[in-house]
Parts: structure tokens; sequence; C-alpha cells
């Protein structure tokens, strides 16, 4: 895999790697790929769980047992499950959204795809996704995975990053270019 080495290089990517790996060991992959976004989405949907997750306050065992009631209530998979236990029990629950966003990337490339780091000022729909996947994929060469954030700093326009190119199409970039030209 040609991301894995510098996605074991952080915790989160050891974490991430750890639970790919049984992931495929299992034939799970795909299983523990969407309860992983449903935890994702989860941390993006309330406020609550993204306050438990980021709470250095909450005990790992708290952390554990709140991980483990979520677990039903969310549908994951029994491998996912017992990882959130073993990330809350060691204390790490804080790389949670980053362990996610490492496993995409692995998962992506086992399949074959490259994944593209997406910054928006506004949520893309699901046509602008598709469009923007035809363009990156027809750059690319291969299938394109979509990681979207939104950043409203950059107060429009769109900022790529795919591979080691980063495309900078936002307001705030050119609005600095602009006022660094002006300054002479």
């Amino acid at each position: 895999m040609e991301t894995s080495g510098g996605i074991r290089a952080t915790l989160a990517g050891r974490y991430a790697s750890a639970l790919f790996d049984l992931a495929r060991d299992e034939r799970q992959i795909d299983a523990v790929g969407r309860s992983l976004d449903a935890l994702g989405q989860a941390l993006l949907d309330s406020s609550d769980f993204a306050e438990l997750v980021d709470s250095p306050l909450v005990s790992r065992d708290e952390a554990g047992d709140a991980f483990a009631a979520l677990g039903p209530q969310l549908g994951l998979d029994p491998i996912t499950t017992n990882f959130l236990g073993v990330v809350a029990r060691n204390g790490r629950k804080s790389q949670l959204t980053a362990i996610i966003r490492d496993f995409r990337r692995l998962a992506a490339d086992h399949r074959g795809e490259t994944t593209a780091d997406v910054i928006t000022a506004h949520p893309l729909n699901d046509d602008q996704v598709a469009a923007l996947k035809t363009q990156l994929r027809a750059r690319a060469g291969r299938d394109v995975t979509i990681d979207a954030q939104v950043d409203p700093a950059i107060l429009g326009g769109i900022v790529v990053k795919l591979g080691s190119q980063q495309i900078d199409a936002s307001i705030r970039t050119k609005l600095n270019r602009l006022a660094s030209a002006m300054k002479g």
C-alpha cells in the first residue's frame, strides 16, 4: 500500500492500520467502513458525542461504557465495537476522527482508489460530489474517494489535495493574493 507507510507514522494511523489489518483478515473491510461512517456521522450530528470524545474529563472507563452503549444504537459491527473499547481503554478517544480518516484512506487504497481531501465553505450536495469525483478521476487516472470537510474560514470556493498536488481555489487565498499584490 502506498499510503500505509505515512499513515503508520502517526498514532491514529497505527490504530487505523491495526483495525484495517483485522478487518481485512476477517473479510469485514466494508462492514467496518460502514460502521466508521456511522460513527463519523454521529460525531458530526451529536454535539454531546463530540464533547465526550474530545473531553479530557471523561475517564477511560466512562468512555468505554459510552462507546459500548453506542454500538447497538448505531448498528456498529462487532469488530468496530470491540475496537472502540480498546481505543477508550487506551485513552485514545481524542484520536477517533483521525483514526476514521486514516482507515478510509487505507480502505480506499486497498480498493485501488486514491483519496482527495476536499475543503469547502459549505457542504457539497450529491451532484457536486459526483461531478468533482468525475473531474478528479480524469486527473488521477483512477477512482477517487472524496474526504470532504467544511471550513467556513475559506469564505467560498474549494481546496483540493490529491496526493502531493494541491489546488487552492478558495476566496480566502484569492483575497490574500490580491492584498499582497496591492501592497506592491
